[in-house]
């Protein structure tokens, strides 16, 4: 017996040591609860670690596509131009530039080319036309009439002139022969034909800039025998050769970067076979490079705007991590004290917290890196990631999950050594309440402070060189720390009512007592949520009123500066009424005449048509309708005007009229801006005085490329043609967009750690109040009156939560959006857009959670079993 004892005992003994640790796992199935917290704590920080990563990267792939959208779409890799050549000449360096960019990896070169401006003659009629010849580009232009077939294709504008037909031969028949009439191109041209629309349009208008009708030749031959037919042209030189290359926008910088690099690489070796076979200068350039640059800049203007917010929300993290380590280490107070009394050291004790809790954290972890992928089309900007940014994101967030690990064992550690070698607990109590009482909103208030004077002088464009505005990390963590300060704040304000509220006695409405009575018995816990939901809905409320007021910004000044969807200067017989517009536009579209010379613009409107084209929704100040209506005929006291951005300083004379009668005032008016000018009636004008307007425009509520063949189709001369896409550039708009979106990131993420706070303390205290409603349910008390005490608890609490964000976060916005505005010159001022429905949003949300907290604490109550609970 006593062998077997000894034997058995030598099994344990030799066992037993590492029995805690290899049952860890299944031991940690005895305590959900934390389970579930640590691994959704190190979901959270994982997804807010890989999140800025992705969110940064992103922000690059989208100010990329951004600068593509801009730039003609071959001018993406390199581009080779020359000065006058000969045709044989230039075939020699096509050749050239065809061979080396094989080599590199290039698609097939677009090769274009265009002779010089000559007269040439159509039934003893001159035109002063151009001949030209672009790879692919009869795919790109609308065929009327004939076919593809060896010769030339006609404009249809220069073919309706003296009914020139299919088959007309120019110069006396020594041309080619007109094999297709083509829809002409007008200005803005297709994108296809951008670089090289100063060549294949027609420019009616500017005269400074020579201009003609404009012949394509359906093949190369037909393009040189056509410049050697011709006698104007004689010797046939090419005007102008372009190579450029159709390869697929990049889709980041990193890609664009690749790209230039091998760009610069074709340009040197072209250059140098250039220069070793004698030929001409052939010059190459790249297009992209300034947009990389800004591209690049926005990348890294959004990477310095969010990693400190992404810094502190993962050392957040960090701290519910550490958080979760006390908790584990006092709920297993009573087996590590035995294990250290058998001679585990603290290291080893650490080891265990590991060995049970990392499981779930890594398995949190994982689950936030998926879901930080998963759903970055739902909070990053719409930009392209490769994998090569994935496997970095991923790098960051395990980099969190081995601190949350490491930081798990030390926790432990340090508090196994300090009890079980040091016996110091009591410094540590001591510090907790040294922590309470530091007044630790003053230091957040210090930071508020400084990001605010660096928020003021913020925003606003900076040179045609660099037009992203320069970014001051401090400046956009001024709302967070003011929210953060609020929080703090409450929080001590709640502390010290609780701590008061034990002199309350309400019990003729016991629901409300008893939520008092428990409130104030989980101080801690309370304060601690508190702070947490007011950072949270405060954080979410002003990054979405910022990231929304930039959009709203943008839509507004580009509609206050185009005047409706799209603008284009026409002549005088269409501002004069003489040519009516074409019919298709007619219906939403309208005329107006701008003049100048008196220090006031002075916009020519028509009332009844002003409506359909202009963007009246964004004139701020009442109804624009009802103001033109106000406008008329001149009277003794001058011209009825709508006085625009008017000062003390603003005179009333216009040029070459009436002074202006003012009817009403607005800060500003659709192509005026917030500038000092009046709005007239054209009806209220003379014929003569109709002529003095210099400046006649079309403004329209359709779509740029529609207006501009609609009136080229009527025969019409325009010129400035610009829409709402292009009249701004929109980037430095989008780079305080994506950083504030993140900053709503990280407001939805503290919103659910809030309300799992909320939960897990309600869960935590699941026990105590199932006894103690137990007895009160025993005494008398109704259970509607328990649930509504428990309602009011978590209501409270979240209420409070909800309201004091809210308010902040609208009020911190408010400040924030016109300072953060990258366009400050243009009017309207930038203005906090309408949160109403994200108010309503996060209400909703709250009373879900609220009564989801409640139904838990009742559930409690009515499954417990009063003699069990007492026997515990």
């Amino acid at each position: 017996m006593r062998s077997r004892r000894g034997s058995g005992h030598g099994r344990t003994g030799k066992a037993g040591p590492g029995l805690p640790w290899r049952k860890a796992p299944r031991a940690a199935i005895s305590s959900p609860l934390t389970m579930i917290t640590i691994a959704v704590t190190a979901l959270l920080s994982c997804f807010l670690a890989m999140a800025a990563v992705l969110h940064t990267v992103a922000s690059g792939g989208a100010a990329i596509k951004h600068q593509s959208d801009t730039v003609c779409p071959d001018l993406y890799g390199p581009m080779f131009t020359t000065l006058p050549v000969s045709l044989d000449t230039a075939d020699a360096m096509v050749e050239i530039v065809r061979h080396q960019a094989a080599e590199r990896g290039f698609s097939t070169p677009r090769v274009a080319m265009h002779s010089r401006l000559a007269d040439t003659s159509f039934r003893g009629e001159a035109f002063r036309t151009r001949i030209g010849y672009a790879e692919q580009g009869l795919d790109h232009l609308e065929l009327l009439e004939g076919d593809r077939s060896s010769g030339l294709w006609m404009g249809a504008r220069l073919a309706s002139v003296r009914d020139f037909g299919l088959g007309v031969r120019g110069n006396g028949g020594t041309l080619p022969a007109i094999t297709g009439i083509y829809t002409d191109l007008e200005r803005p041209a297709p994108r296809w034909w951008c670089s090289q629309q100063h060549l294949a349009v027609h420019n009616r208008i500017a005269d400074h800039i020579p201009s003609g009708f404009v012949f394509f030749a359906t093949d190369r031959e037909t393009f040189g025998r056509a410049l050697r037919s011709h006698p104007d042209l004689a010797p046939p030189r090419i005007e102008r050769l372009s190579v450029t290359f159709d390869d697929p926008p990049p889709t980041t910088p990193a890609e664009a970067t690749a790209r230039l690099d091998r760009s610069r690489e074709l340009i040197a070796a072209v250059d140098a076979q250039v220069r070793a076979r004698g030929l001409p200068e052939l010059t190459g350039e790249l297009p992209f490079d300034r947009s990389v640059e800004i591209a690049e800049e926005a990348q890294g203007s959004v990477a310095f705007s969010i990693l400190p917010l992404a810094g502190l929300s993962v050392l957040v993290g960090c701290g519910g991590i550490g958080t979760a380590g006390v908790q584990w280490y006092q709920r297993r107070h009573g087996q590590l004290r035995l294990l250290a009394s058998r001679g585990s050291s603290p290291p080893a004790l650490g080891g265990l917290a590991i060995a049970e809790l990392g499981p779930p954290l890594v398995a949190g972890g994982i689950a936030g890196m998926v879901l930080a992928r998963l759903l970055l089309p739902a909070y990053g900007p719409p930009g392209e990631v490769l994998a090569g940014d994935l496997w970095l994101g991923a790098s960051a967030a395990a980099g969190v999950l081995v601190l949350a690990l490491a930081l798990l064992a030390v926790v432990v550690a340090l508090r196994a050594h300090r009890e079980f070698q040091l016996s110091r607990l009591g410094s540590r109590r001591r510090f907790a309440r040294l922590a309470v009482l530091l007044p630790w909103e003053l230091v957040t208030a210090a930071l508020a402070l400084l990001g605010w004077l660096r928020l003021r002088d913020h925003g606003g464009f900076g040179t045609d060189s660099d037009p992203l505005p320069q970014v001051d990390p401090l400046a956009l963590t001024y709302p967070v720390f003011v929210v953060l300060t609020v929080g703090l704040l409450a929080a001590r304000l709640v502390w010290l009512l609780l701590h008061a509220s034990r002199r309350t006695r309400l019990w003729s409405r016991p629901a409300l007592q008893l939520a008092i009575r428990r409130l104030a018995g989980a101080r801690a816990p309370v304060t601690g949520v508190l702070v947490i939901g007011v950072l949270a809905v405060g954080t979410l409320t002003a990054g979405t009123g910022i990231a929304g007021g930039q959009r709203q910004a943008l839509d507004t000044k580009t509609a206050m500066l185009v005047g409706g969807a799209a603008q284009m200067g026409v002549g005088s017989s269409v501002g004069l009424g003489e040519v009516p517009l074409p019919g298709g536009i007619r219906d939403e579209s309208t005329v107006t005449g701008r003049l100048t010379g008196t220090g006031n613009i002075v916009l020519v409107v028509d009332p009844e048509t002003f409506s359909r084209g202009a963007a009246t929704e964004v004139v701020p100040g009442g109804e624009v309708q009802d103001l033109l209506g106000r406008l008329g005929a001149a009277g003794p006291d001058g011209i009825p005007a709508i006085r625009v951005g008017h000062t003390a300083a603003q005179s009333a004379e216009l040029p070459g009229l009436p002074d202006a009668h003012p009817v009403a005032d607005l800060p500003a008016f659709p192509l005026i801006g917030g500038e000092h000018g009046y709005v007239i009636s054209r009806a209220g004008l003379s014929p003569d005085q109709l002529e003095l307007v210099p400046d006649w425009r079309v403004v329209s509520a359709a779509p740029l490329r529609e207006v501009s063949a609609a009136l080229g189709a009527a025969g019409l001369t325009l010129h400035n043609p610009v829409d709402r896409a292009t009249a701004l550039d929109a980037l430095p708009f989008y780079v305080v967009e994506w950083a504030f979106a993140y900053v709503s990131v990280l407001g939805v993420v503290l919103g659910v750690v809030a309300a799992l706070g909320l939960l897990v303390a309600v869960e935590v205290r699941r026990r105590q109040n199932a006894l103690a409603g137990a007895l009160l349910l025993r005494m008398g008390l109704r259970p509607r009156a328990l649930l509504g005490s428990h309602l009011l608890e978590h209501g409270a609490l979240a209420g409070l939560a909800i309201t004091t964000g809210v308010t902040c976060g609208i009020v911190v916005a408010g400040f924030s959006v016109p300072r953060f505005d990258p366009a400050r010159w243009l009017a309207p001022r930038s203005e906090l857009p309408d949160l109403s429905l994200f108010v309503v949003t996060v209400l909703a949300t709250g009373a879900l959670v609220v009564a989801l907290a409640g139904w838990i604490a009742v559930r409690s109550v009515r499954t417990a079993r009063t003699a069990e609970l007492l026997r515990a």
